[in-house]
């Protein structure tokens, strides 16, 4: 059995469950000065409220998973990564205190407004200046990072980073229509397609960019007769982008947030299409970075029972606090 790829595909479920949930969640943070006022603002964090903490699981598994199965790769990739890792755990951490300080104040109110919007944006940008420095590859020379401080500081990693904050808001915006009052969920449609939109143009401009400037991507791509397999992928994503905008435009809000979701999923198909088997693109594959097969094992063992765990605990409390919510309920 291939420990090794178990634990790599663990790992890319974690990132993209966290992805997913905190995605949307850092989204109301994006899309705080689409609010018309404090009220309306109170809502939209109130309907992440019950849930974002939660959300915030799934970064510690995929980053403590990283550490102790893949521990070459997490040796490369931080100290690549140092800069914008920092900033990002800056920004939740901004986020956090934010969300309890704007409930206790009332002069200030606004001030914690503009943290919540701040930090969601550090994190949401830095999160995507990340991918995009993964994507476009990682220098390394006898098993350990040998590039600059500033190879993350690209235009490809900056572009990833806008796409990234243009992915979160749609979610954002899905998950607006879905828990807001209706007189208040329903601007929040046309905001979804604006964001949506911008995604859109942010997917085709990457996949153009991959290729064109990675030829072992271009190769994986469009190397026939195999390629003709991975051109599912792109119309998967056309299909996710038809079935986002018709939900939007008949406002079918839970339709549109999982067709929504499902854009992220294709994406990171394509992703994954793109540099796998690498886990330090295009440099250390999972295989060469991996723990001894007893570690895997052992590892493997705890996470049976413990992933389930922290899907079921999630799930109970999505379902626990469904529904739209009204005025002035909610965490005060």
């Amino acid at each position: 059995m291939d420990y090794a790829l178990i634990w790599y595909g663990l790992i890319g479920f974690a990132v993209l469950i966290y992805v997913v949930l905190d995605g949307f969640d850092l989204g109301i943070g994006i899309l705080f000065p689409k609010a018309t006022n404090e009220a309306e603002r109170d809502l939209m964090m109130n309907s992440i409220a019950p849930v974002w903490d939660g959300n915030e699981t799934w970064l510690v598994l995929g980053g403590g998973g990283l550490f102790a199965v893949f521990p070459l790769a997490y040796s490369i990739v931080m100290p690549a990564l140092y800069a914008p890792l920092i900033i990002m755990l800056l920004g939740l951490v901004l986020r956090g205190v934010s969300f309890e300080y704007r409930f206790r104040t009332k002069r200030g109110k606004f001030v914690w407004s503009i943290a919540f919007f701040a930090g969601s944006i550090a994190a949401a940008a830095t999160q995507g200046i990340m991918l995009g420095a993964m994507l476009q590859g990682i220098e390394v020379d006898a098993r350990s990072y040998a590039g600059g401080w500033f190879d993350w500081f690209t235009p490809f990693t900056l572009f990833c980073g806008f796409a990234t904050i243009c992915a979160y808001a749609l979610l954002g915006a899905c998950w607006l229509v879905i828990k807001l009052p209706q007189e208040l969920a329903d601007r929040y449609y046309d905001v979804a397609k604006y964001w949506g939109g911008a995604l859109v143009l942010c997917i085709v401009v990457v996949s153009a960019w991959l290729p064109l400037t990675h030829e072992i991507v271009a190769q994986r791509w469009f190397n026939l007769p195999n390629s003709m397999l991975y051109f599912m992928v792109p119309a998967l994503a056309v299909i996710c982008i038809w079935q986002l905008f018709k939900s939007l435009n008949n406002h079918q809000a839970v339709r549109a947030y999982l067709f929504g979701i499902g854009l992220f999923i294709v994406s990171a198909l394509g992703f994954s299409v793109s540099t796998f088997p690498y886990i330090v693109p295009f440099a250390v594959t999972y295989a060469d970075a991996a723990a001894p097969d007893s570690s895997l094992k052992f590892l493997l063992t705890g996470t049976v029972f413990l992933l389930p765990m922290v899907i079921a605990y999630s799930g109970y409390a999505y379902w626990v606090f469904r529904g739209k919510l009204k005025h002035d309920e909610g965490y005060h």
